[in-house]
């Protein structure tokens, strides 16, 4: 029997407080940037993809920069630390004040909005020269809607860079079977959160979690009006990782997919900005 979808308003209250609860726990996503990462802050971001690949500009001030659905006092603080006019936006107002409290106390100018990644109706078109978005697009129902908003208030020529659970990932299990092998599981169920299960690095305690297909990813965001110019998928693997752990399971199925995309001149006006000087 197949279950009713849930309602997108039911969704994102049920996130919000989710996300709320692993603020106060101080779960590992949501830890604010450490002291040594402001040392340095463009070393810490890196390039964006693998090495030899860079995916951001060799500067970034001046840029505006938004940091979706990245609250935690991580992303937007290090991107401001690092010269860009960020915007942060988050769905909980606990995350978002961790990035208040972070630009406070390093005197960071940030600008920080409440909201969800499926509605940036408060912000302008063609606003950003690059749009940051961590692991977060498994929250919504809806992803090409996301793209659709992404693409709306991109600059032409725009970068887009985001961090998916990979399909696959999400629809297999957490522990090897009796086989010794990890079992696809879950359906690719459009519309329903994944069943709960315990908390892992796979799976963030409390929330309602959507399996997106590659074609929904990659082909969304193509729909919207970007060109996919990269994708990599992280490394997680560990020499001699003990069976059913994180590094292990991450030999057999990537836990990630880590996507450049760059909004079509046509789309909003304005130039390329350029990678590496």
């Amino acid at each position: 029997m197949t279950r009713p979808a849930v309602s997108r308003e039911a969704v994102l209250g049920h996130n919000a407080r989710a996300w709320d609860a692993l603020a106060a726990a101080g779960a590992a996503l949501a830890r604010p940037a450490a002291d040594e990462a402001f040392g340095d802050p463009r070393t810490w971001l890196g390039g964006g993809g693998p090495a030899g690949r860079p995916w951001l500009p060799h500067r970034l001030d001046g840029l505006a920069v938004l940091c979706l659905a990245a609250g935690g006092g991580k992303h937007g603080p290090l991107y401001a630390a690092a010269g860009a006019r960020v915007t942060v936006l988050d769905l909980s107002p606990a995350m978002l004040d961790l990035d208040r409290q972070v630009a406070r106390e390093r005197r960071l100018d940030v600008e920080i909005l409440q909201g969800s990644m499926d509605d940036l109706s408060m912000l302008g078109a063609g606003r950003f020269d690059i749009v940051i978005q961590p692991v977060s697009t498994c929250y919504v129902a809806d992803v090409a809607r996301v793209f659709r908003e992404v693409a709306r208030v991109t600059k032409g020529g725009g970068v887009y860079v985001s961090q998916h659970k990979a399909p696959s990932s999400l629809q297999a299990s957490l522990e090897p079977g009796d086989t010794g092998r990890y079992e696809i599981v879950h359906p690719q169920d459009a519309g329903n959160p994944l069943p709960p299960t315990r908390p892992s690095r796979l799976r963030e305690a409390g929330t309602h979690e959507f399996v997106h297909s590659l074609s929904a990813l990659l082909g969304g965001m193509c729909a919207a009006g970007f060109l996919i110019e990269d994708v990599c998928e992280p490394d997680h693997t560990e020499a001699g990782a003990t069976i059913g752990s994180f590094a292990h399971r991450a030999a057999f199925l990537p836990p990630y997919i880590r996507v450049l995309a760059r909004r079509t001149p046509e789309g909003s006006g304005g130039r390329p900005i350029v990678l590496v000087e």
